[in-house]
């Protein structure tokens, strides 16, 4: 992990979002957080910069080895995006501060919607490796909160609601394209853990029993903050495994990139049709 001098946290939003505006000025309100296996969409993108995560204050630096720890900034469906390739997890040892401030550096450079993807596996027996999730609510067994400790009022209150983390007429248009475009999709709710190991039996069935259709170790930590914030959130799982019962079996990294492979066109084609449609 990087080390830094120690500076005001709202200070090293201001360093690294002027590090990026000195490199593209302009105001930006889409961003895009592209999960394991989900850089596809980067070839869509008609690029103007690439920021490695290296080069600007204070991000963190991208330690799995499916994701590039780039910062792509272009245009997508005719608008301005920003397109994170490579997230940040609290498995690899960062706080959760660090692992969500590139949200706020996003919200400072002014994001106010955001699309999130994420691998996932499927708990609910009706999916399909290589399937599509919409996700419309989540729960949190992380064991840490990123708004834990001193709030600061210039970025959020003190208590956000959180009845409403997904923003329901993204979803709806989401839905609409899916069924214009022949894609199977389904809604559910996604439970984050911390990994980085995969769950047990017992534990995949005990998500199950408290209400998740899809397990994952990334995205609530992110959407819990782009709420703080104000921006609207869109997120969508690519199910990368099945964890339902007489479904469980073992799975490689390899596998995993498989399944993403399978269901990343279609992800693609829903996030930029629903871009196109702003």
């Amino acid at each position: 992990m990087r080390q830094e001098p120690e500076i005001d946290y709202l200070e090293q939003i201001k360093h690294a979002k002027e590090h990026i505006q000195n490199i593209f000025p302009e105001e930006i309100q889409i961003g895009i957080i592209l999960g394991t296996g989900l850089g596809q969409l980067i070839n869509q993108i008609e690029i103007r910069h690439e920021i490695p995560y290296e080069g600007i204050p204070f991000f963190p630096v991208s330690t799995v080895e499916s994701h590039s720890g780039k910062l792509i900034i272009g245009s997508l469906s005719g608008k301005a995006v920003v397109a994170m390739q490579g997230r940040f997890h609290y498995y690899e040892g960062y706080n959760m501060k660090e692992v969500t401030f590139p949200v706020r550096v996003l919200k400072a450079l002014g994001v106010k919607n955001l699309y999130v993807s994420n691998a996932a596996g499927g708990l609910n027996p009706d999916f399909k490796v290589g399937g599509l999730m919409i996700l419309n609510d989540h729960i949190d067994l992380f064991p840490e909160n990123p708004l834990r400790g001193k709030n600061l009022e210039s970025l959020g209150v003190r208590f956000p609601d959180m009845s409403e983390p997904y923003a329901l007429e993204m979803i709806s248009s989401a839905l609409k394209i899916a069924e214009e475009s022949g894609i199977e999709i389904h809604q559910g709710v996604y439970v984050g853990v911390q990994g980085p190991n995969l769950e047990t039996k017992a534990e995949y069935g005990y998500l199950r029993t408290i209400g998740a259709d899809a397990v994952g170790m990334s995205t609530i930590p992110e959407v819990i903050v782009a709420r703080h914030m104000d921006m609207k959130v869109f997120a969508i799982s690519a199910i990368t495994d099945l964890c339902s019962p007489g479904n469980i079996k073992k799975i490689s990294i390899a596998e995993v990139l498989a399944a993403a492979a399978i269901a990343e066109p279609k992800m693609s084609l829903i996030i930029k049709e629903l871009i196109g449609k702003m």
